[in-house]
């Protein structure tokens, strides 16, 4: 079989981590050639999510290291695999999340995608957007509208899709009451969303000073869960359809549980690992309902990006060069960023 030419480059820049819990440090490295069903990304931008801290503190077991993070990746299609014919050089895509399927276990089988046994995850399975070329299967892309730029498209990829997904699929109808709670990286696209899908949208935030902003991104009512109960002013309301709970606080979730209202549902998106508490007759007397939900697949993150081009969602960030990447990081960690922060190359 002919192998492909190799043409002389210039060394790339990464960011990796060296091993669980170090420091990132900014390498030199050789510009990856594409394997068969692989597509070479020229990263563009890439932004910096909760979910790398996962490798960057070895919290994902079976991370081999180095290892690159970075799963919000906007770029254009640098080099094509072999095999690879349904996507062409200079495209702009992104990849999320989702970093592709193993299309054999039960859950591909019957075209769950998102619930592969064996899903891969950029940043984790291998490396991921915190370098200026990465290497993606073609299960992984998707395609980027030429009207949102690379650091607006990145954010979309995983925080974008997350909340844009969940909602869409939480039951909730135009006209319902819809809170998000969390005004932060998921929850201030949550409110962005929720507008434009035409919900009646409850912000739910700690401090009168979120209130200004949670209605300029087109919230109807602003909670102050500092001073006032959230679930007492919910249900004078009517009771909440949806809940989406952004900020990663099980206690925070646990308060909101009984502002919901008949057949309501709290749709968890924010990862954290202390339970949520509710009673059994929380649930019962108002058929109330608990669900989680991850992200979604390349096709839900065009979706996504459609959505957001056709009705002007975009997300507040904040930029960093790829050499600052670890400054970058410690902004997003601090939880003090407006909301979310990007590499760009």
């Amino acid at each position: 079989m002919a192998t492909r030419p190799r043409v002389a480059t210039a060394p790339m820049k990464v960011a990796r981590v060296p091993k669980p819990g170090a420091d990132f440090e900014l390498v030199e490295h050789e510009i990856p050639e594409p394997g068969t069903g692989q597509v070479r990304i020229k990263v563009k931008a890439c932004g910096i999510c909760h979910s790398d801290a996962l490798t960057k503190e070895g919290q994902w077991p079976g991370i081999q290291y180095p290892r690159v993070p970075g799963h919000e990746v906007a770029g254009i299609i640098d080099e094509l695999g072999d095999g690879v014919s349904e996507w062409k050089k200079g495209q702009r895509v992104g990849v999320g999340w989702h970093g592709g399927q193993d299309g054999t276990c039960l859950s591909c089988r019957r075209g769950d995608f998102g619930s592969c046994r064996n899903l891969k995850v950029p940043g984790i399975s291998y490396d991921g957007g915190y370098q200026e070329y990465m290497l993606a299967p073609v299960e992984a892309l998707a395609a980027i509208p030429d009207s949102l730029t690379d650091a607006e498209a990145a954010p979309l990829l995983c925080a974008g899709v997350t909340t844009f997904n969940s909602l869409r699929h939480s039951g909730a109808s135009p006209g319902d009451l819809v809170a998000v709670q969390g005004i932060g990286g998921l929850g201030h696209l949550g409110i962005q969303f929720g507008n434009k899908f035409g919900y009646k949208v409850a912000a739910i935030g700690r401090g009168a000073e979120n209130a200004a902003l949670a209605k300029k991104l087109g919230a109807s009512v602003y909670i102050d869960s500092k001073s006032t109960n959230a679930a007492e002013e919910l249900q004078k309301l009517g009771g909440a359809k949806v809940i989406l709970a952004t900020a990663p606080s099980s206690k925070a979730m646990s308060e909101l549980i009984d502002g919901l209202g008949p057949h309501g549902k709290l749709m968890v998106i924010g990862a954290a690992f202390d339970p949520i508490e509710v009673t059994p007759v929380q649930l019962i007397t108002a058929v109330r309902s608990i669900q989680g939900w991850a992200s979604g697949t390349p096709t839900d993150s065009e979706d996504t990006l459609r959505f957001a081009e056709l009705t002007g969602v975009r997300p507040m960030i904040e930029t960093y060069p790829l050499d600052r990447a670890a400054e970058g990081y410690a902004r997003m960690m601090s939880g003090k960023a407006q909301f979310r922060v990007v590499l760009t190359m």
